[in-house]
C-alpha cells in the first residue's frame, strides 16, 4: 500500500521521519521510506492554500496513493479541546470564500453561484483506521489569514462556529476528494484561538503527540 504523509512545515513531522528514518528525495520537499509494509512518501509543502494545493497535486499527479493523511498542528476554538489533544478533522472549508455585503460576511452558497460544491468539504472516511474512530471528530475552518483579533473570532464563531482552524486543511481535502483519493486529516492543538499570546501555546507537546498518533495509525493494518 502506498501512503502519502502531507505537512505544510517539517518541524510538524520532524520526529516522524527521524523515527522512520525516511530519506529526502533528489526531488524537492519529499521523503521516502518504508514502514509496517508500507510504501511512505512524505511531501512538505509549504504553509497556506495555494503552495498546499499546487504541491499536493503536482505529487499524485505524478504518483498513485491509496491514502493520504494530513499531518499538522492547528489552532482551537473549543474549551474542550485543549493543547496537545489529537483530533480528527471530518468537515471543512473555506471560510473566507464569500463577499460583503456592509458590514455583514455573505458566504459563497448563498450567493447562488453555481456550482458552490466548494465552500464546505466532509470526510466520508470517519471511523477508518481504527485509530482515527477513537480521537474527536472536529469541524475546522481554513484561513490565510488566523485569527487573533476579539471582533473577528466571535464573528466567525457566529458564521460557521468551528472547532479548530488551519492554513491548509480544507485545500488538502478538497484535492484528495475530487482526485478520488481516500484521506484523513490529524490535528494536534497547539494553541487557542484568541489575540496573539505565544505564552499560552505548546507547540512541542503538539507535535510529539501528533507525530505517536501518526505511528499509531500505520501500525494498523489498514485494508481498502
Amino acid at each position: 500500500m502506498n501512503i502519502l504523509i502531507v505537512a505544510a512545515t517539517i518541524s510538524e513531522v520532524l520526529p516522524f521521519i527521524n523515527t522512520l528514518k525516511l530519506k529526502e528525495k533528489i526531488t524537492y520537499k519529499c521523503y521516502i521510506g518504508e514502514y509496517n509494509n508500507y510504501q511512505i512518501d512524505l511531501l512538505i509543502t509549504g504553509i497556506g492554500m495555494i503552495a498546499t494545493t499546487y504541491n499536493l497535486t503536482k505529487t499524485i499527479t505524478l504518483n498513485k496513493y491509496d491514502i493520504a493523511i494530513n499531518a499538522g498542528v492547528a489552532g482551537s476554538f473549543s474549551k474542550d479541546l485543549p493543547n496537545g489533544e489529537v483530533v480528527n478533522v471530518v468537515e471543512d472549508k473555506f471560510s473566507e470564500l464569500g463577499a460583503e455585503d456592509g458590514l455583514s460576511f455573505v458566504a459563497f452558497n448563498e450567493l447562488n453561484i453555481e456550482p458552490h460544491n466548494i465552500e464546505k468539504i466532509t470526510n466520508p472516511l470517519v471511523n477508518y483506521p481504527k485509530t482515527m474512530g477513537c480521537l474527536k471528530k472536529v469541524k475546522g475552518i481554513t484561513v490565510n489569514t488566523v485569527h487573533g483579533n476579539e471582533k473577528s473570532i466571535n464573528d466567525i464563531i457566529k458564521i460557521d462556529n468551528p472547532d479548530i482552524e488551519t492554513m491548509e486543511g480544507a485545500a488538502f481535502m478538497y484535492v484528495c476528494l475530487f482526485e478520488n483519493i481516500k484521506f484523513i486529516q490529524l490535528r494536534a492543538i497547539s494553541n487557542r484561538i484568541e489575540k496573539r499570546n505565544k505564552e499560552n501555546w505548546n507547540i512541542p507537546l503538539a507535535i510529539k503527540n501528533l507525530n505517536n498518533t501518526l505511528l499509531s495509525i500505520l501500525q494498523e493494518k489498514i485494508i481498502f
